[in-house]
């Protein structure tokens, strides 16, 4: 009888576990008819999407099992904040339209009102950066807004389908109030079984240039990263943007390691007048696929950009370092090479067209 309970409840756990990784959230990989279609493009052979530079996944001595032993139980104990946040609650719905405007959520989430079009960039706003909501949480006070406080969204940009960019909770509410996605080859089938119109969809592959509106486009370009939500990886296109307005010229940065691609963007598309980057989320045994602080800086000169605004981090530890490490160390690099920092407090409004007074807020946190 003992036998037959056991038995039993190991079907039960099999069965359970069989039926959450068959959830939506996890999205779909592409089929042999799209991968036919993927693999036209030189960045995709082997049944995956490619980096430009060979890019090992692991770079350090620890092997995998130690990397996951350190990331759940032996944390820096200043990995998240002690305290909350400081934030600015702003009425995104009532800015006009005339004003040229950033909002930063944390992490890789900000808004962007700019000559009359609004844009929003990798929404996280379930709390977790994760499948299941007992991990990988917001920082406290990082969770301010919700998609209800958003007005209607011309342009979606999704990088890349990690659970730190691309959320299924966030997305799913937003359906109603997006026209337009732009995201790169293969996020698009995650997107469908998610309910979005397949006609309001634009993905493309990388140098490919989207025309908008009078006055705008979109162009897609390299990053040194990696995707995947489940265990496949390299089935979606990781990316950056540029964007060109009537009157702006912007790098909207995807995770990405140093590497050639920047100077690269800065040379043909450059100088900008700001560049969205990533600082945050670094380890030795990753370094190809995230840029460690002094890198970001080098990257954003590569860029010719004017002014910097660090993104990823502020709201979720997906790495061992403390929380407020990588703006420490950025904030360093960058007065040593004269490069503008912009560094809102969460939900602080931005305005584009004139000096914005930074402060270094998280001084004073623990």
């Amino acid at each position: 009888m003992t036998l037959y309970i056991s038995v039993g409840f190991l079907l039960l756990v099999f069965s359970a576990f069989f039926v959450f990784l068959n959830h939506e959230k996890f999205g779909k990989t592409p089929n042999s008819e799209i991968k036919t279609q993927f693999s036209e493009h030189n960045n995709f052979y082997d049944g995956e999407f490619q980096n430009q530079s060979n890019t090992p996944s692991m770079t350090g001595d620890d092997s995998m099992v130690t990397v996951f032993w350190n990331f759940f139980f032996n944390k820096n104990e200043n990995s998240e904040p002690k305290e909350t946040l400081p934030s600015v609650k702003t009425d995104l719905k009532s800015i006009p339209l005339s004003e040229n405007v950033l909002v930063w959520f944390g992490h890789s989430s900000y808004f962007l009102q700019i000559d009359g079009k609004r844009f929003l960039i990798d929404p996280v706003f379930s709390g977790a950066a994760s499948p299941v909501s007992f991990t990988t949480n917001s920082y406290k006070g990082s969770e301010v807004y919700s998609v209800d406080d958003f007005p209607n969204i011309d342009y979606l940009l999704i990088t890349h389908d990690h659970w730190d960019h691309l959320d299924y909770e966030t997305l799913l509410k937003l359906r109603a109030k997006v026209s337009t996605v732009v995201t790169g080859m293969g996020v698009r089938i995650h997107l469908e079984m998610w309910g979005y119109n397949p006609e309001t969809i634009i993905e493309k592959n990388w140098y490919e240039t989207i025309p908008l509106t009078e006055g705008f486009s979109i162009t897609l370009m390299p990053t040194r990263h990696f995707s995947g939500r489940l265990f496949s990886r390299n089935k979606s296109l990781w990316t950056s943007f540029v964007l060109k307005t009537p009157t702006k010229n912007l790098y909207l940065g995807g995770d990405s390691g140093y590497d050639k691609h920047f100077k690269e963007t800065g040379q043909k598309y450059g100088p900008f007048d700001l560049a969205m980057l990533e600082c945050g989320q670094y380890n030795k045994n990753w370094k190809y696929i995230h840029m460690a602080p002094e890198e970001v800086v080098q990257a954003g000169k590569d860029l010719q950009t004017k002014q910097l605004l660090p993104v990823h981090w502020g709201k979720f530890s997906l790495a061992l370092h403390s929380w407020k490490e990588p703006i420490e160390r950025l904030s360093v690099a960058a007065a040593k090479e004269k490069l503008p920092l912009i560094t809102p407090l969460i939900g602080q409004k931005v305005s584009l067209d004139s000096t914005f007074q930074s402060t270094q807020w998280w001084k004073e946190l623990q």
